[in-house]
């Protein structure tokens, strides 16, 4: 005797119907009825797409163990549904056996560096090596991605302390630069205030030569009987007084000694020329 049951379907998925322990039909979404005790339920399929982790652990050419993720994303082929249900016992774990498969094939031949440089092609070798045979059970793989690699803690120690390495030496580098550029642009500035300065006593001492001429001739002109002589002495002896002031009126100086006497102005100047040949000499 025949009993109808009523089977509801999720959508995005299909029921496998057995008869007597043989594969009947397929349900689609909606409402199904089934023929209990002749007729059961085998099992549900999903269309949806499904992601699977597998955390794969091996060693690079230069011997440096890593442990890598590869996130596989699948679908079941809804033409292909009955390959899916009944080809394999386990699809997950057959995904993961060809996930190691090419994993610990690819990561021996390349070094550490280029093992973060190469995640695309790794991505892509395993989902080839998959697309090729998970097809054949109904199947499809849409995407493989190697979401972390992670290698021992002691190893990226030593990779960001190379790296500080080399900034440091970059920077060390940079800052001596700079104080190359400031000391040759603080000898070139004390070179050219040197030049100015030189100049700047050069007009000095031309600028007193003229006046002392034109005070001369002057003086000679304005003044009748007048020799060159008088006026120097007479230049002399101002200059003097005007370094007497200049002495007695400095915060440091305690006494000044000034000549007395009837000392003419000529033994003054004597004296002066004196002074001048000897700190010549």
């Amino acid at each position: 005797m025949c009993i109808p049951c009523c089977i509801c379907v999720s959508t995005s998925e299909v029921v496998m119907v057995e008869r007597l322990g043989k594969f009947d039909r397929i349900l689609p979404a909606g409402l199904g009825i089934v023929c209990a005790p002749f007729e059961q339920n085998a099992g549900t399929v999903s269309f949806r797409v499904q992601q699977l982790d597998v955390r794969v652990e091996t060693k690079t050419k230069d011997n440096v163990f890593l442990q890598t993720v590869v996130s596989v994303q699948y679908q079941v082929i809804r033409e292909k549904v009955y390959q899916a249900f009944y080809s394999l016992t386990n699809p997950q774990q057959q995904i993961t056996s060809h996930v190691y498969d090419v994993m610990r094939s690819q990561l021996p031949t390349l070094e550490l560096d280029a093992v973060f440089e190469a995640k695309e092609e790794l991505a892509l070798a395993v989902k080839n090596a998959l697309q090729e045979t998970m097809s054949e059970y109904g199947y499809q793989i849409l995407q493989a991605l190697i979401t972390d690699i992670d290698p021992d803690i002691r190893v990226k120690q030593a990779m960001n302390e190379i790296n500080s390495a080399k900034r440091l030496k970059f920077a060390v580098a940079e800052q001596a630069e700079g104080k190359k550029i400031l000391q040759v642009k603080s000898a070139e500035a004390e070179a050219e205030a040197k030049y100015l300065s030189g100049v700047g006593v050069a007009k000095q001492r031309k600028a007193i030569v003229d006046g002392l001429r034109t005070s001369i001739v002057d003086f000679s002109d304005g003044v009748r009987g007048a020799s060159s002589k008088d006026v120097m002495d007479l230049l002399l002896l101002t200059q003097y007084f005007d370094c007497i002031k200049e002495v007695g009126s400095s915060k440091n100086c305690k006494t000044t000694f000034v000549p007395s006497g009837s000392t003419s102005a000529t033994s003054i100047r004597n004296s002066l020329l004196i002074a001048d040949s000897a700190k010549l000499c």
